[in-house]
C-alpha cells in the first residue's frame, strides 16, 4: 500500500509540474535552462537545414548528449529498451555516455555540508578530493569515517533535480520531434514511455531510496541465510536525498579475468553464487538488481560476491516470472517448442501465435548464439553492445510473430544474457541449467500464489 501511495504521489507531482513552460519560467535558473535547451535545438535545426544531416539516430544521440542529464538518461532508456524502440536507435544509443568532467571539489564539500548540516571534517576524517567516478547525476569520492570505516560518498551534482523538473516540461516536445523526424518510432508510444522514465529518474535522484534498496537487499540476504553475497552497507546518519554514504568494497570486477583468477581457484563457484543470489532475489526480494553488467558484480577480498550500484532495480509479478521460469527451463532442456510457448505467454498479442513457426526461428537463433565469441566479455562496455544485440534478436523474433513484450521481460532477459556471457568467459565448462549447484527455480516452489512483489 505504501509503495502504491508513493508512486501515486510521484505521478501527481509530475502532473502538477506539467503546466506548459510556466513552472520553468518562474525562476531565473529555470528560464536559463529553457534558453539553453532552445539554443541546442535551434543549432541542431540550423545544421540540419544547412545540409549537415547525419543519420537520424546519430543526430538524436548527439543532441541528447549536448542537452545533458535528462536527455542522456532518456538515451540510456532507449538503449536498454529493445522491446520498445527500433534496432537502429537502440544500437546508436549504446554510445550515449554518462561520464562527465569532474566537478570541482568545493561544490562537493558545499553539497555535503548543506545536506548533512556539519563541516565535512566533523563528518569524515578524510575525503579524497579526486573522484572515483563522475556521471551526469552524481560524483563519487572515497572517504573514511572517524571510527576508521572506509566508505564512498555519492554526491548529487548541484541543480540536477531542478534541471530534471525543467526538462520534464520539454520532454514531450522532444518526444514529438523524435517521432516527426522518425515516423518509425510512432509504434513505440514514446510519450507513454516518458512517464516511466520520469518516475525512475526521480527515484534515482533520491539517494534515500537507494540507501533503502541497499538495506532491503542485505536484509533479504540475511533472511535467506546467504552469507556469500553482500551489498554495501548504507550509513544513514551520513545520508540524505542528495548525499549517500556507503561501505567501500575492495575487490575485482567479475570481468577482470586475469586478476579474478588470483582471487579464486574456482571461478565457476563464484558465478554460481552470483547466479543463485540473483535468481533468489527475483522470488524473495522486493526487487531485483537490473544492471549486472561489467563492474557491478565484484569478487571481494574475503571471497564474497559484492552487488553494487542499486540505482536501477526492477520488479516482477508472479505471472510474468512463471512464464519466464518456463522459458529458462526450456532453454536448459533445449526445448525450442516450449521456449516458443513461453514467449507467447510472456508477450502481449491479439493474434494467435504460430508456435511451430516461432520455434523454428528460435532454433536458428540458438545456432547463432553458439557462435558468439565469449572473449568479448573482457572488453568492458562492449559487452553491453553484444548483450543488447542478442536481446534485440530475441525481441525481433517475437515481434515477427505478432508478440509485443513488456519491458520487464527485456530487463530480466538482459540480466540473464549478462550472466550467460560471464559463464562463457569465466567457466565455459559450467552448464548453467544442468549443474545441480545452480538453483534457479527451487525457491519459487515455496511461494504462495499471487504477485511476487
Amino acid at each position: 500500500m505504501g509503495k502504491k501511495t508513493e508512486v501515486t504521489d510521484i505521478r501527481e507531482w509530475l502532473s502538477s509540474s506539467r503546466s506548459g513552460l510556466g513552472l520553468a519560467l518562474t525562476s531565473a535558473r529555470g528560464g536559463l535552462r529553457v534558453l539553453q535547451t532552445l539554443s541546442v535545438l535551434a543549432r541542431t535545426g540550423v545544421d540540419w537545414l544547412s545540409g549537415d544531416r547525419p543519420p537520424v539516430p546519430r543526430l538524436l544521440r548527439e543532441t541528447f548528449e549536448e542537452l545533458g542529464t535528462t536527455y542522456i538518461k532518456l538515451g540510456q532508456f532507449i538503449a536498454s529498451s529493445p522491446s520498445i524502440f527500433p534496432d537502429g536507435y537502440v544500437e546508436e544509443f549504446q554510445k550515449c555516455l554518462d561520464r562527465t568532467p569532474p566537478l570541482a571539489f568545493h561544490y562537493i564539500r558545499r553539497t555535503v555540508e548543506e545536506e548533512l548540516g556539519q563541516p565535512m571534517e566533523a563528518l569524515y576524517s578524510w575525503v579524497d578530493p579526486q573522484p572515483l567516478a563522475s556521471a551526469s547525476i552524481a560524483q563519487v569520492h572515497a572517504a573514511r569515517l572517524h571510527n576508521g570505516d572506509e566508505v564512498v560518498i555519492k554526491v548529487q551534482k548541484p541543480g540536477v533535480e531542478h534541471v530534471l523538473l525543467t526538462d520534464f516540461n520539454f520532454i514531450y516536445l522532444a518526444a514529438r520531434v523524435t517521432e516527426w523526424l522518425a515516423p518509425g518510432l510512432s509504434r513505440s508510444a514514446v510519450s507513454g514511455v516518458i512517464e516511466e522514465l520520469q518516475a525512475s529518474m526521480l527515484e534515482e535522484c533520491d539517494f534515500l531510496k537507494e540507501a533503502d534498496n541497499l538495506r532491503v537487499f542485505n536484509e533479504f540476504l540475511q533472511t535467506t541465510g546467504n552469507t556469500r553475497a553482500v551489498a554495501p552497507k548504507p550509513y544513514l546518519e551520513f545520508t540524505s536525498r542528495r548525499v549517500l554514504t556507503m561501505e567501500r568494497f575492495h575487490g575485482v570486477p567479475l570481468t577482470d579475468i586475469e586478476v579474478l583468477r588470483e582471487y579464486t581457484d574456482d571461478p565457476a563457484d563464484t558465478l554460481i553464487t552470483a547466479l543463485n543470489t540473483w535468481f533468489s532475489s527475483l522470488m524473495l526480494c522486493d526487487f531485483f538488481h537490473a544492471d549486472v553488467h561489467a563492474g557491478n558484480l565484484m569478487l571481494l577480498r574475503d571471497g564474497r560476491i559484492g552487488f553494487i550500484d542499486f540505482g536501477i532495480v526492477g520488479r516482477i509479478r508472479r505471472t510474468t516470472w512463471d512464464a519466464m521460469a518456463g522459458f529458462f527451463d526450456a532453454i536448459g532442456r533445449g526445448d525450442v517448442h516450449q521456449m516458443a510457448q513461453s514467449m507467447a505467454q510472456i508477450g502481449m498479442t491479439r493474434e494467435e501465435v504460430d508456435v511451430d513457426a516461432l520455434a523454428r526461428d528460435i532454433e536458428q537463433f540458438q545456432d547463432r548464439l553458439m557462435r558468439v565469441d565469449p572473449s568479448s566479455l573482457v572488453q568492458g562496455d562492449r559487452n553491453d553492445k553484444e548483450v543488447n544485440r542478442l536481446l534485440m534478436d530475441i525481441i525481433n523474433i517475437g515481434e515477427g510473430h505478432g508478440i509485443r513484450f513488456p519491458r520487464e521481460f527485456a530487463l530480466l532477459l538482459k540480466q540473464f544474457l549478462y550472466f550467460d556471457r560471464y559463464v562463457q568467459a569465466l567457466a565455459p565448462e559450467l552448464d548453467m541449467f544442468g549443474d545441480a549447484r545452480v538453483d534457479m527455480f527451487g525457491a519459487l516452489e515455496e511461494l504462495p500464489p499471487g504477485p511476487l512483489h
